[in-house]
């Protein structure tokens, strides 16, 4: 009996020992698990770049300047000019469909010159599109035809647009000054300073907000110059050539010119010539006749003699 209890008190003891072995490994590993994942936490952000890093240094400026303007891109004032010149079979047509994109864009036609109604047609339009459907507008009106140029510029307002609501803010300011000594005056001396003080103050300001008025259309409405040029219209520029052919073509051109001038000129006097030369050239040859006709001239008698008075003896 000692022996059987001997025997198993030695496998409970190897059993706890193993249980104890098997806990610590657990714990080891578990360890190492909790290690490994924090090794890869940790290289994460490194392997992002430290994109962690990055997005608290981006955040903090925000929050730093959160009482400063917003004058990000979508924020700013931005003038949109542009120019372009596109190729197209019916000019007429062309134009019509051109209105039909500022319309749906919300915008309207400034202006609209064309000359010739052939082929070599060309009709020039002024834009006037919001701002935001600027790039969209200007697509469209490119698959009309074929492009043959296009130029964008771009302008930013944004600190003229600050820097008049500034002076507009103080102006006003300046205004209601001049108000409020107005009408504390006591003296017409002072009554007819203050009002002409007021009045300026007031011009000033006007200036200062029409400016602000033209510079808010400029950025709300961009301003595009479209070209719809026919088939043949003549779509380069001549270049400038030199040489005695081309100074004798230019002398014949100025010669023919001129000539045709003077003839305009010797056309619109001709009326006059006729009516007072006509009778004066009669008049110069009846004048002649009589000269060299002793008939028509009249004898000159000579005056009687004049008696001598005789003294008396």
């Amino acid at each position: 009996m000692d022996i059987e209890a001997g025997r198993r008190h030695g496998a409970l003891l190897a059993a706890t020992a193993l249980a104890a072995a098997l806990a610590l490994t657990g714990c080891g590993a578990g360890d190492g698990g909790a290690r490994d994942t924090a090794g890869s936490a940790a290289e994460a952000p490194a392997a992002n770049g430290g994109g962690a890093e990055k997005d608290s240094a981006a955040g903090a400026p925000q929050a730093a300047g959160a009482g400063a303007p917003d004058l990000r891109i979508d924020q700013r004032a931005i003038i949109y000019t542009g120019t372009m010149r596109v190729q197209v079979d019916d000019v007429d047509v062309a134009a019509r469909e051109v209105a039909a994109v500022v319309t749906r864009a919300g915008g309207f036609i400034g202006g609209d010159q064309r000359r010739s109604a052939e082929a070599d047609a060309v009709a020039e339009l002024q834009l006037r599109v919001p701002a935001a459907k600027f790039a969209g507008a200007v697509e469209e009106i490119a698959k009309l035809g074929r492009q043959q140029s296009r130029e964008i510029s771009t302008q930013d307002a944004t600190e003229e647009t600050i820097d008049l609501d500034a002076r507009i803010t103080s102006q006003r300011a300046r205004v209601d000054s001049a108000r409020r000594l107005l009408a504390r005056a006591t003296s017409i001396t002072d009554l007819v300073s203050l009002e002409n003080e007021l009045g300026r103050r007031e011009a000033d300001l006007a200036s200062l907000e029409a400016k602000k008025r033209r510079l808010a259309d400029l950025t709300a409405l961009s301003t595009i110059t479209v070209s719809l040029a026919g088939p043949a219209a003549k779509t380069t520029e001549e270049k400038a050539e030199t040489g005695f052919l081309v100074g004798l073509k230019g002398g014949w051109a100025a010669f023919v010119a001129s000539l045709t001038v003077l003839l305009t000129v010797l056309g619109a006097l001709l009326p006059w010539l006729v009516a007072l030369g006509v009778p004066l050239a009669v008049l110069l040859l009846v004048l002649r006749r009589r000269r060299k006709d002793p008939a028509l001239v009249a004898p000159v008698s000579a005056p009687p003699p004049v008696p001598v008075a005789r003294s008396a003896p």
